[in-house]
C-alpha cells in the first residue's frame, strides 16, 4: 500500500514538473515572437510616437499660420478693393524667360 502511494506521489512530482516545463516553453516562445515582430516593425521605417507627436504638432502650426494669412490676404484685398477700382489688380509680374 505504501509503494502505491509512493508510485502517485513519483508521478504527480513528474507531471507537474512537466506542466511547469511547458508552460515555460509557452513564455519562452511569446518573447521569441515578440522579439521576432519587433525586430519585423523596425525594420519598416515607422516613425517613433514622439517623432509623430512633433510632426503632427508642426503641422497644426502650419495650418494655423496659414489660416492667418488667408485671414491678412482677404484683408487687404478688401482694403485694395475698397481703395479704388485699377489699383485692385497688380501688375503681372514677368519672369527670366518673359520678352519685355
Amino acid at each position: 500500500m505504501q509503494s502505491e502511494n509512493r508510485l502517485f506521489d513519483d508521478l504527480a512530482k513528474v507531471l507537474n514538473g512537466a506542466a511547469g516545463t511547458i508552460a515555460g516553453l509557452g513564455r519562452e516562445a511569446e518573447a521569441s515572437a515578440r522579439e521576432r515582430a519587433r525586430e519585423w516593425i523596425g525594420g519598416l521605417d515607422f516613425v517613433s510616437r514622439d517623432e509623430f507627436e512633433a510632426v503632427k504638432a508642426m503641422a497644426a502650426a502650419a495650418r494655423d499660420e496659414n489660416d492667418a494669412l488667408r485671414a491678412r490676404i482677404e484683408a487687404l484685398e478688401t482694403a485694395i478693393a475698397g481703395a479704388g477700382g485699377a489699383a485692385a489688380k497688380p501688375a503681372a509680374k514677368r519672369g527670366k524667360g518673359a520678352a519685355a
